[in-house]
């Protein structure tokens, strides 16, 4: 699942090959209260953002906890997602490259994401919301929003999962959930099981029959995790070369799917 998005005009990029573009030419900057979600239709290959018809985004699941929300990010949460996902998956670089990462990502979540006619992405977040009021204030002046604790990526790209039949057409109705990313502060309390689950309901409201994911196969709270949520691990044919997330060379990545 280390598919990270990562491209833009900075020189970081040639160094780090392994990162995975996730921006689009748009440069119209969004309402703040635009969720993050592509829709892509057979008829237009123009995107459609989803909109919150109020100041908050429509909530996926019931809270984890009175103080934890998982809905589809917002432009305004586009640098706490930046940050939680590098500080996530980069915690070893430091400044510049730890900022420049921060500000690719950043860009990428307000520029919006990419996707071929037919298919969805979507970021979701875990918001730990924070009571601090101030007369009513709070609705107007958005001191009430909380901050993102845990962020998961979910589309129908098919862009890692096996081809279908002798001319490797792309699969549909596969949701395929990836940068999955908890701060560190705020692991092993339930956050990151609770964006999978978020992710499934997606999936579901999309149309799709089952849902699949790449884990490091060292990673074994990460492969627990999984499988408590109904994943099984799918054995890869002898010599078959599946698509994998690209990664530092060496990983070995467990193919896992669940049937909704």
């Amino acid at each position: 699942m280390r598919s990270a998005p990562f491209t833009v005009t900075v020189s970081v990029s040639s160094s780090l090959p392994h990162l995975r573009p996730f921006l689009s030419p748009r440069t119209t900057i969004p309402n703040p209260n635009l969720s993050f979600r592509q829709s892509y239709t057979t008829r237009s290959d123009q995107p459609r953002i989803s909109c919150g018809a109020t100041q908050t985004s429509t909530n996926l699941l019931p809270s984890l906890s009175p103080e934890i929300v998982v809905r589809e990010a917002r432009f305004d949460d586009a640098w706490e997602v930046a940050d939680t996902h590098c500080s996530s998956f980069y915690p070893n670089y430091t400044f510049p490259i730890d900022l420049l990462l921060r500000l690719n990502r950043f860009v990428g979540m307000v520029l919006g994401f990419s996707a071929p006619p037919g298919c969805m992405v979507s970021c979701l977040v875990a918001v730990r919301c924070h009571e601090l009021r101030f007369w009513g204030l709070d609705a107007v002046f958005g001191f009430n929003r909380g901050y993102v604790a845990g962020v998961l990526t979910i589309d129908t790209l098919a862009e890692f999962l096996p081809r279908k039949g002798p001319f490797k057409h792309r699969r549909k109705g596969i949701a395929y959930i990836s940068n999955v990313a908890v701060r560190e502060g705020d692991r092993r309390k339930g956050i990151a099981k609770t964006l999978v689950a978020g992710a499934e309901s997606l999936a579901r409201s999309w149309g799709c029959r089952s849902i699949a994911l790449h884990c490091d196969s060292e990673n074994i709270a990460a492969v627990r995790l999984y499988k408590s949520q109904g994943f099984r691990c799918i054995r890869v044919p002898e010599n078959a070369q599946w698509p994998e997330p690209r990664s530092i060379p060496g990983t070995h990545f467990n193919f896992m799917m669940k049937l909704l």
